[in-house]
């Protein structure tokens, strides 16, 4: 599955919206895709790619993606503790809505995150995010390739 000096793109599979393109911009770019998943999320109509099954547990396919990752892979995923620990590492990091975690932003979006679950415990709970949208997904295809062309020395 990964090559010890080629760069991957590991997905945190379960619930991302992107990965006709991820497989799609992954063949342009000649990079490997590794989708991680719970058991309880097994495809029948997979989208190409290497398919790794986790346990059901919270945070398996985190704990998966973090011991496989590695420096210049990219990984997708909307989980800002993964990304945290994923940017010390210098692996890229993006969202299906195509922002790209930064180091220097961690520690502030990981204090939102606190407070926000702190006040969802309180039972004060906001409207969620917005509906994933045709730009949302332009945003992430725009940032993928831009990522993948940093990686592969290609001029923007």
């Amino acid at each position: 599955m990964q090559n010890n000096c080629k760069p991957i793109i590991l997905v945190d599979a379960d619930a991302c919206p992107v990965k006709e393109e991820i497989s799609r911009i992954s063949h342009t770019y000649k990079v490997d895709v590794c989708y991680v998943a719970s058991y309880s999320h097994v495809m029948t109509n997979k989208t190409e790619g290497n398919w790794v099954y986790v346990d059901d547990e919270k945070e398996s396919a985190d704990l998966y993606i973090l011991n496989h990752a590695k420096k210049d892979d990219v990984v997708v995923t909307q989980d800002i503790g993964l990304a945290s620990m994923l940017v010390s590492k210098n692996v890229y990091v993006l969202t299906p809505r195509g922002k790209q975690y930064e180091e220097s932003e961690m520690e502030l979006s990981l204090h939102m995150r606190f407070l926000s679950a702190k006040e969802r415990r309180k039972g004060n709970y906001s409207k969620g995010p917005k509906a994933f949208s045709t730009k949302d997904r332009e945003r992430f295809v725009q940032s993928l390739k831009k990522t993948l062309s940093k990686i592969a020395g290609i001029p923007e």
